[in-house]
């Protein structure tokens, strides 16, 4: 049972943020050009609350339009923007893994245990709206202009100013724009190249660039819509690993505790978020392409230049008073590393059902969140480390670039690097427990591939050997007697002064 209230919109989320002690309002202005990802950083790293910037300016100019940065800053704010807490977070995590391998219910009574299921996909059905406060204010034609919107430029040598929280909405060629099951919705970086131009920055294997292709091959230009301070439901589903089946448009409304509102665009056929802040509505055309950065990126470097898509933005729609949403990317902890530690649990019951043998999973955050893993699993024969190495590469597109896997047995905690590096060093031989692979994919950002898209990946098998592994005699692990450990425990009990640490 979903412990908040349901959250339509941006506003509600701050709503209840504000009501947690979580918003902070900051009425002195501050520069969009690289200022405002410095106060935001310097509140993330302590774990600070979500900012509301009242008075952002850019070249001397006031802006009118507030920016919200640091939503999703703390793990106990992605949780509440999924509608669970700490406690139901697992429970959440079975309920994604049920969508991925769903079993038949076994009887009335199993049946009736999963009304809570069955409830939140009744939620993923849009209710369809004529009118639309996202559309209050329409811009078309010569009144377009993306310049008055506060996109901030990040980083002293980004190419220019950065949309970073866009949900990029797109649906395949042929579809009905009525069919919103067909959408996909994807957080894709988008650099404002002039007053009515953007480039899109969608890597070939994602839903973005699919649609694209099938527009391409058609010879059509694509209508695209960008959804700007959408409803915390909408823009973690559009981040969620969900399956290629499930539309992240209708799967928010499982996250948001109510269905999705959608309206008809003003410029294109296309439906789009009925209580986002601000719309942007425009085509993508077969072959326009522009260079894109270079920007600062979740690596701590600067990406290099490559070419992408252009949008060619036919109308902005926003609320009377709309409300700009921004992040920015950097090494981390940053947002999207916030996201990601969360992301690692939810991701855990999949993985479980197409490996069992797995315990725990950790992705360092440190290690731009996914480009390394250790997991820890329950080991019964030679190779089985190996074999859980490349399903997990081959599982979700995820892990398609994570560099280096290091595997340990069940009594190593993935996330402690004190047990890790001991698993490293008293089970593992260079010579005989590192698996590596060449031309293998993997991202575009990774400047350090041998080859753009294409490099080579690394397995660590810190697990103990077993059989034919090895044919020393292998070293058993201390442990002390439990009426030891007991008898220690009741002795400085007794001598230790009350109130002593």
């Amino acid at each position: 049972m979903r412990e908040l209230p349901a959250f339509r919109s941006l506003r509600g989320f701050l709503d209840w943020c504000h009501d947690q002690g979580q918003l902070l309002t900051l009425p002195e202005p501050v520069n969009i050009a690289h200022q405002m990802t410095a106060v935001h950083r310097a509140v993330l790293e302590t774990g600070g609350p979500v900012l509301r910037f009242d008075a952002p300016t850019h070249n001397g100019q006031a802006l009118d339009i507030p920016v919200i940065a640091n939503l999703f800053g703390t793990r106990e704010r992605v949780m509440a923007g999924l509608g669970v807490s700490d406690e139901t977070l697992d429970g959440f995590a079975a309920f994604l893994a049920a969508l991925r391998a769903p079993t038949p219910p076994q009887g009335m009574r199993d049946a009736l245990s999963r009304w809570p299921m069955l409830r939140a996909a009744l939620s993923t059905r849009p209710v369809l709206q004529r009118a639309a406060s996202v559309q209050q204010v329409v811009h078309t034609g010569d009144q377009i202009d993306l310049s008055r919107l506060p996109i901030q430029t990040h980083w002293p040598e980004d190419a220019g100013p950065l949309i970073t929280w866009p949900v990029v909405m797109t649906r395949p060629h042929g579809s009905d724009p009525q069919e919103a099951a067909l959408y996909n919705c994807g957080v894709y970086r988008a650099q404002m190249l002039d007053g009515q131009r953007l480039i899109l920055r969608w890597l070939a294997h994602r839903g973005g660039a699919a649609h694209h292709r099938s527009w391409a091959r058609a010879g059509q230009d694509m209508p695209v819509a960008i959804a700007l301070g959408a409803s915390p439901g909408l823009l973690l589903s559009s981040a969620l690993p969900l399956p290629e089946t499930v539309s992240e448009l209708t799967f928010s409304g499982v996250l948001s505790g109510a269905r999705p509102r959608l309206t008809p665009a003003h410029s294109i056929p296309m439906l789009v978020p009925a209580d986002a802040e601000i719309v942007i509505e425009g085509t993508v055309s077969p072959s326009d392409t522009a260079p894109e950065g270079p920007f600062g990126d979740h690596t701590g470097y600067y990406n290099a230049v490559e070419p992408f898509p252009v949008m060619t933005v036919t109308a902005i729609t926003h609320r009377r008073d709309p409300l700009y949403l921004s992040t920015y990317t950097g090494r981390p902890p940053d947002e999207p590393a916030i996201i990601g530690e969360v992301f690692n649990r939810l991701a855990l019951p999949t993985i479980r059902a197409q490996i069992p043998e797995v315990r725990d999973l950790w992705l360092p955050p440190a290690a731009c969140s996914y480009r390394m893993a250790v997991v820890s699993i329950d080991k019964r024969y030679p190779g089985q480390a190996r074999r859980v190495m490349m399903a997990l590469w081959g599982m979700l597109p995820q892990f398609s670039y994570t560099k280096t896997i290091i595997v340990v047995d069940d009594d190593i905690d993935p996330a402690n690097w004190d047990d890790v590096a001991w698993a490293m060093a008293t089970r593992m031989d260079p010579s005989r427990d590192v698996m590596l692979l060449s031309d293998t994919p993997m991202d575009y950002l990774d400047f350090a591939s041998p080859q753009p898209g294409l490099a080579g990946k690394m397995g660590i098998d810190a697990t103990n050997k077993l059989g034919s592994e090895t044919t020393r005699e292998w070293g058993r692990v201390m442990q002390m007697r439990p009426q030891d450990i007991a008898f220690a425990s009741d002795l400085l009990a007794r001598h230790t002064p009350k109130g002593a640490a």
